[in-house]
């Protein structure tokens, strides 16, 4: 089946904006970000296998595998302008696709990293290898879950195969040292317990671009307070139609 969904249609030759999600995230958690975009940007997303309408499919467990069904799917997209905004492992994926675009043809014209650590920084706490329990509790520290219902600890614990594959395939990924020539804007929370500023800020030294790092308020999963999807919305669509400059150097911004 195709890894890609499309979220919203623009004219054509737009910038196609490919989100890619977190461990254990599905294409239609980028709905609101493909809502808040201007009309000037299309707005795709990759299913990962082991949920949704992939929910029969065994998760693949391989970050650069991922990578490369990924490349494959986008073959015929690359008509027009590609961009990749990834959360998290999804973060993770986008430098990898950004390096095999860059390898086999036109590079994306910008990369958006949130919520992850520059992959030279890559570094992991075994999760994919604890016990169903031991991976709810690891969700429910970076995500601040509340008590769940029995609906959605029912279905949570549906979804712990593709979530285990998904912590699987970031956790065994080894950096290659890509060095990307597109812009890279990295986005994270002021209070996201796994990734320190600092961390964050180098992913600079992937790139030969443009690099900035901008920071919302919220956690790991800051993308989903009030305010930061328009924000968000705000910042991409400057930077993708032109109407904001990426900085020449690496630059924190807090906004």
């Amino acid at each position: 089946m195709s890894w890609i969904r499309t979220l919203r249609t623009a004219a054509p030759g737009a910038v196609r904006l490919v989100c890619l999600p977190h461990a254990g995230g599905s294409a239609h958690t980028w709905h609101p970000l493909a809502e808040a975009l201007g009309p000037d940007v299309e707005v795709l997303a990759a299913q990962y296998p082991g949920r949704h309408d992939r929910l029969a499919e065994p998760p693949l467990g391989d970050l650069k595998l991922m990578a490369g069904h990924i490349v494959a799917s986008l073959l015929p997209l690359r008509d027009a302008p590609l961009a990749l905004f990834g959360h998290s492992l999804g973060a993770l994926l986008g430098y990898e696709i950004a390096a095999r675009l860059q390898a086999t043809g036109p590079a994306p014209v910008h990369l958006f990293a949130s919520s992850m650590l520059a992959p030279s920084r890559h570094r992991h706490d075994g999760v994919h290898l604890r016990d169903d329990d031991g991976i709810l509790a690891e969700l429910d520290r970076i995500s601040g879950t509340p008590p769940r219902s029995s609906g959605e600890e029912t279905l949570l614990r549906l979804l712990l195969p593709a979530i285990r594959g998904d912590y699987r395939a970031f956790e065994t990924y080894t950096d290659p040292g890509h060095v990307l020539s597109c812009p890279v804007t990295v986005f994270l929370g002021d209070a996201d317990p796994l990734v320190p500023a600092e961390e964050a800020q180098a992913w600079a030294d992937h790139t030969t671009g443009p690099s900035i790092l901008r920071v919302l308020p919220g956690g790991h999963f800051y993308l989903t307070e009030p305010g930061n999807t328009a924000e968000i919305a705000r910042a991409v669509s400057g930077q993708l139609t032109g109407a904001t400059e990426p900085a020449r150097h690496p630059v924190s911004a807090q906004t």
